[in-house]
This record gives structure tokens, sequence and C-alpha cells, in this order.
């Protein structure tokens, strides 16, 4: 099996180059994922029949929970996994080259924060750290090491440490990021609260069933006032991409040149939603390249003209219409 120019996935210039690439991404998965293959038979597209990204079948999320989806006879580097509960099961993504990964989440980091190396580096991910096959702890974890800070790393359940090692960088006027999950930055603000002038806050978002959920204006509320700062930053991403999008507290995320957010009709999930107008979330992450890049998720958004989206909330448990279209 051939491979792919990976290189021109992080080197795209305009929307031509990402529809472009994403037309030969998409004949290169086609042939070489016997899932997403089926899939599209089974919507009568194919190479032939597709000539703009907009028009490229999206794969519903639940496959990786049920089927391998691979574009690669590689034997994988790692497998990611998805936080669940004992009763549910698990999304597996099958990554054979885990230096895309890297390179992904580093050169978005860089395009919207700039250096690991110029920061702090902070993780208070509690439900990530206590399993395995987290694909938000590789990336962190590949970040704090590029950091170099000796004060960099994680922590699990012990905020007064962190809460005084905050203290003790902020005296010092370090510039920090702090990222977390969203119940144990809840507890960290409720438990010792603070006035934070050169941290940088990020949810990573959900309460894995550790609290309440929240509506985000309400969680951002009282994070802001908990930790004194004016906006709290967000992270958009999933064990079944290889990318992700940031919010720079305003609620509307942005993507990296190689990932690019879709809304579908509720619906009619072959049904692209204008500008504005609530939907499911479809994902396009060129990085993707060796699993499926076109994918159909559970989230609800709307997308804004200047390629921002805002997340909204997500589908019930209930089959999302039209999406289990068929069985492998």
């Amino acid at each position: 099996m051939k491979q792919f120019d990976t290189h021109r996935i992080f080197n795209i210039g305009n929307t031509d180059e990402f529809n472009a690439l994403a037309l030969d991404v998409f004949r290169f998965q086609y042939e070489n994922n016997e899932v997403y293959s089926a899939f599209c038979d089974y919507l009568k597209k194919s190479p032939q029949n597709v000539s703009h990204y907009l028009q490229i079948p999206f794969l519903p999320i639940s496959f990786f929970k049920t089927h391998k989806v691979l574009s690669s006879s590689k034997t994988p580097e790692t497998i990611f996994t998805s936080s669940g509960t004992t009763q549910s099961t698990t999304s597996k993504h099958f990554v054979p080259d885990i230096t895309i990964y890297e390179e992904s989440f580093l050169q978005a980091f860089k395009q919207f924060y700039g250096k690991p190396e110029d920061f702090c580096i902070l993780a208070l991910l509690p439900s990530y750290l206590e399993r395995e096959g987290s694909s938000l702890i590789y990336m962190v974890n590949n970040l704090i090491e590029k950091s170099e800070h000796p004060s960099s790393g994680f922590y699990l359940h012990n905020l007064e440490e962190l809460h005084q090692k905050l203290q003790e960088l902020e005296k010092n006027e370090v510039k920090t990021l702090l990222i977390g999950v969203s119940f144990a930055l809840l507890d960290l603000a409720e438990q010792f609260p603070t006035a934070l002038k050169n941290t940088i806050v990020m949810e990573t978002g959900g309460m894995k069933g550790r609290r309440k959920e929240l509506i985000r204006e309400e969680l951002h509320q009282i994070l802001k006032e908990g930790l004194g700062v004016n906006k709290i930053h967000s992270e958009y991403g999933m064990t079944e991409l290889l990318s992700q999008a940031y919010s720079k507290g305003n609620g509307l995320f942005q993507t990296p040149t190689w990932m690019k957010i879709i809304t579908r009709d509720t619906e009619d999930p072959l049904t692209i939603q204008p500008n504005g107008k609530t939907g499911g979330i479809n994902v396009i992450d060129l990085a993707n390249i060796y699993s499926c890049s076109f994918i159909a998720t559970q989230d609800l958004g709307k997308t804004h003209p200047n390629g921002a989206f805002e997340v909204l909330g997500r589908f019930d448990n209930s089959d999302i219409r039209g999406c289990n279209l068929m069985v492998l």
C-alpha cells in the first residue's frame, strides 16, 4: 500500500489548496479504508462523483467504537481510546504514525499560542491521568516536555499544591498555561480562589460524571470569578481526531489550516447547514490521513462566515437520525 505525502497537510495556503488536498485524501481513504469505502458505496459516493469537499461523506463517529477505522496496512504505533463508563463501549483510534499527531498538535499550538518553550505548562487532568490511552495526555505531556520549565507538570488531586505553585509563578511573573478538565478546574476555583494575572486558563470540557453539567457561559463565569481571569480559553478535540481547535475566551473556536468544521441538518445528515444555523458538527481533519478525515460527531454547533464555530451541546443518547444508515 502506498503512503501519503503528509508534508502537504501542514502547508495549506488557501481554500483551493484545502479543497484539492481534501479530495486527494478522500480518494486515498476510499481506496485504502474498507469501512469508509463501504459506507461511501452505500451512499453512492466515490471519487468519480465528488468534486468538492462539501460533497464528501462523513463517517459517523460511532464507527470508531464498532469497527477498525484504518487507512493503512502498517501496524499501529499506538491506539488512543476514549473515556467511558464500564457499561459503554469506548472508541479506538489506531495511529500508524504518531509523528503526524505530534506535528499536528505542535503546529496548531504554535499557530494560536506561540512556542511551548515560552510557557510553564500545568495540567490538571485527573480523569485522563487515571486511565490508559488518552490522546489528550499524550499531547499535553509532549507540550510539557517541550516547555522545559522546571515547574511544568501534571497534577492529580493535589489542588493545594497546584494553588501554591500558581501563586509562586504569579509572584515571579512567569507566563503560565493551566489546562484542565472542567470539573477539576471548578474544584480549584471553589476551594482555592485566587487572582491570576500571568496565567492562561484553558478548559478541555466535560464533567466526566463528577459534577452537574453546566452550559459554557455558566462554567466560564464561575471559573473567571474564582480564578480572577478575564477569559477562559477552551480546547476542542477528541479521541477520533488528530487535530484540535482553540477558543481564546469568546466561545468561538478557530481551527488550524488543515482542519475545517461543517454543520449538518439534524433531520437530514446529508444536507449541509448554512452559517449561523445550528446543526450536527462534521469535522474534516486532514491529519487523520491513516484513519478517516471526514467524521460526523455527536456535537451540536454552528459555523460563522470567517471559519470560526461554536459548540452548543450534544445530541442525546438516542441514535442520531440517519447516521446509522447501515451495518457493515
